[in-house]
């Protein structure tokens, strides 16, 4: 049987404090707080629906992040 295990813990960030940065600063950013993976994503890009703890999720038009959300 499987240990049980702990999810890491996440960084205690807004992802709403993402939206309108430039693509690039935000990435950064969200790196330095400690999101492990950040993905930029153009609008209405197709996306599996599992959660990914410590991923940060940025959706970018004309390079400035417009939404932005965990997982």
């Amino acid at each position: 049987m499987a240990a049980n295990t702990t999810p890491p813990a996440e960084p205690q960030d807004d992802p709403d404090g993402y939206v309108g940065l430039e693509a690039g600063q935000a990435e950064r950013l969200a790196r330095e707080r400690g999101w492990s993976t950040v993905r930029s994503l153009a609008p209405g890009t197709i996306v599996t629906m599992e959660y990914r703890f410590g991923r940060l999720n940025l959706e970018v038009r004309d390079g400035r992040v417009t939404r932005a959300w965990k997982g």
